[in-house]
């Protein structure tokens, strides 16, 4: 890919991947397309979250649509922020409130992120499973089930080339 690494302030860091992990029916990758950007808030799992607290301005997502049918990558999304507090933990009437966080000491995070491009071609779970590049992939191993989780250069690569984009460009 062009560039793997992106400034960040007065340093260069390395450009990370993920997959975040969203049902279509209740936010799909159009309608990240739609927004300017949209907070990935409302992560409940620690491993996850501390994944969320990882990222960085700069870094790629695989978009993923879960229990769907059929499941798979629609999309590219970019992480426009640092970790933050997730603010849906403190609203009472969100079905996310986390009534053990304060904001002294909130225990769960969230990221800004915006649409890159979709996928020309949509990526079912069955065709990552074909792809020989993807065989020790997270996502594909059994009982996974994380919302938001690392994936490597390559996996990131070979996804989006097998999705219709030139990863290069990205």
């Amino acid at each position: 890919m062009s560039d793997p690494s992106v400034p960040v302030g007065s340093l260069t860091v390395a450009r990370a991947y993920w997959l975040l992990k969203s049902e279509p029916d209740v936010f799909g990758y159009t309608d990240l397309e739609q927004r300017v950007s949209e907070p990935w808030n409302g992560v409940r799992n620690y491993q996850a979250r501390n994944f969320l607290r990882a990222m960085q301005p700069g870094d790629l997502c695989l978009f993923y649509h879960s229990q769907a049918q059929p499941s798979g990558v629609a999309g590219v999304a970019c992480v426009l922020t640092p970790a933050v507090p997730d603010n849906l933990q403190f609203d009472e009437s969100s079905a996310y409130y986390d009534p053990k966080s304060t904001p002294d000491n909130p225990r769960w995070s969230m990221v800004e992120v915006a649409a890159v491009a979709a996928l020309p071609r949509f990526l079912a779970l069955d065709a990552l499973r074909t792809l020989p590049e993807l065989e020790g992939m997270r996502l594909l191993q059994k009982g996974t089930r994380l919302s938001v989780m690392p994936v490597t250069a390559d996996e990131f690569r070979v996804i989006v080339t097998a999705g219709g984009l030139d990863a290069a460009s990205l």
